[in-house]
């Protein structure tokens, strides 16, 4: 749903997602999903409504849930809105949006996205099938070999350890549990996948939300978003479970990845690795920050002197770049994805796209860290870039998607680099991306894709 400019061009999309379904256009009782709705895009950048679905004929009266571009924002229609009575006056470390008379319009935030997930039947094994091969395709044509997922339920972690069995995934996934606070710890029962099928499949770390995004107004900051003075955005998580649990998933060998996006989230996140990591081997356990987006300046060199993990998305820099400043103001937008100033504190920076929040080409990445630009070359700030002194050198980026995810992996002894002895995972492309005009850079095709020396998309 990605490149609409109002909610209502947004709507049309879902009648004619609905109109190409048979199943879906004459079965009204069938939940229709869809994902990348961004009111940030739209001419009045408010949020769409419950209402706003119904104003369709073939629309209306159908159970839907659309997921925003964020992955931190839920739109659902009148008839899910009346599956949820009663809805919470609150939710902790959610949001819902109401109107002037405190009714909920249809858009849940955060952690009250719970409150409509509770409502979605779940897949099958084959629904999650056709997925993930339509995503491997795509994945695969864009010449990844190995995914970072950050997003494992029971029910997913399922279907890779079924897909690993079978000798079903032709890249590697990498896989981070969700942890669900509600949920109780259970990083001394639960057992960790390691190396499966083959080498395809790890799932040794584990996911917590710190906070939401900055799209949808739920990062959380230490003072009040400019453009929405009444909040300063939610912790998704209680600080004090937070500096609780991450020592014991350390502690029964847990990888520990946080998203954390707002600056008083990531000031919380760093506060608990740093009494967690005291003496303790930090090689061996790389705990991961997701995201880092807005730092404060005392948090920059925490990075490097912590040995704490910065993963970060480049295109999401050239997204954010054009509303950034209006929700954070002049002076604060400053912090917003520095990564050189991470690097030069001496911290490690591994690079990704968090698709499908994001596209999948990883050289729309590797453009954006060096220059800063959009794909057509603008920037708010002009052709040198949206802060120009943060960019990464052209081998800062390669070694961002390359060595440094195979670090962040635990899997640097056998990727991240065309060495004797190690897997042959490659990708060949159709130029020298190190040394072609920058402007040219998103021109280059991909040849083929090589896993374990067996090519998975095109030829060699």
């Amino acid at each position: 749903m990605e490149g609409t400019a109002t909610a209502k061009e947004t709507v049309r999309r879902v009648r004619d997602y609905i109109h190409t379904n048979p199943k879906l256009r004459h079965d009204k009782t069938k939940f229709v999903e869809g994902w990348g709705w961004d009111h940030t895009k739209w001419v009045q950048s408010t949020f769409p409504t419950a209402a706003d679905l119904e104003k369709d004929p073939v629309v209306s009266g159908r159970p839907i849930i659309l997921q925003s571009k964020d992955g931190h924002a839920l739109w659902v229609s009148q008839k899910i809105l009346r599956a949820m009575a009663p809805i919470p006056d609150e939710v902790e470390g959610g949001m819902i949006i109401r109107d002037s008379t405190g009714k909920p319009t249809g858009v849940f935030i955060d952690n009250a996205q719970e409150l409509v997930n509770a409502l979605r039947p779940e897949p099958t094994y084959e629904q999650l099938e056709q997925r993930f091969n339509l995503t491997v395709q795509d994945a695969v044509a864009h010449g990844l070999t190995s995914i970072h997922d950050a997003g494992f339920d029971p029910i997913s972690l399922q279907f890779f350890r079924r897909a690993a069995a079978e000798g079903k995934l032709p890249i590697r996934v990498y896989g981070m549990t969700h942890y669900n606070e509600s949920a109780g710890y259970w990083g001394d029962r639960v057992e960790k996948v390691m190396s499966a099928g083959n080498g395809r499949l790890t799932a040794r770390s584990v996911k917590i939300f710190a906070d939401g995004a900055l799209r949808s107004g739920g990062a959380a900051l230490y003072e009040p978003y400019a453009d929405n003075p009444s909040t300063c955005g939610v912790m998704r998580i209680d600080p004090e479970l937070l500096n609780d649990i991450i020592p014991r998933f350390l502690k029964d060998g847990w990888q520990v990845n946080v998203h954390a996006i707002g600056d008083r989230a990531n000031g919380l996140v760093l506060d608990a690795f740093e009494v967690a990591l005291k003496d303790a081997d930090v090689k061996a356990l790389r705990p991961r920050l997701e995201h880092a987006q807005l730092l404060a300046d005392r948090d920059i060199a925490r990075f490097g002197d912590l040995g704490v993990i910065a993963s970060v998305q480049p295109t999401h820099a050239t997204d954010d770049m054009w509303y950034a400043e209006e929700r954070l103001g002049a002076e604060r937008v400053k912090g917003l994805y520095k990564f050189r100033s991470v690097l030069d504190h001496g911290a490690r920076i591994t690079l990704g796209s968090d698709f499908p929040i994001e596209g999948v080409n990883p050289l729309t990445g590797f453009y954006a860290a060096i220059t800063r630009l959009s794909a057509e070359g603008t920037s708010p700030h002009g052709p040198d870039g949206w802060f120009p002194e943060q960019r990464m050198t052209r081998e800062e980026a390669l070694k961002g998607m390359t060595l440094d995810p195979a670090y962040a992996s635990f899997t640097e002894e056998v990727l991240g680099s065309i060495t004797a002895g190690k897997r042959a995972d490659y990708v060949v492309l159709s130029q020298d991306i190190m040394t072609v005009d920058p402007a040219k850079i998103l021109q280059t095709e991909f040849l083929a894709t090589i896993v374990d020396g067996e090519p998975v998309y095109g030829a060699i």
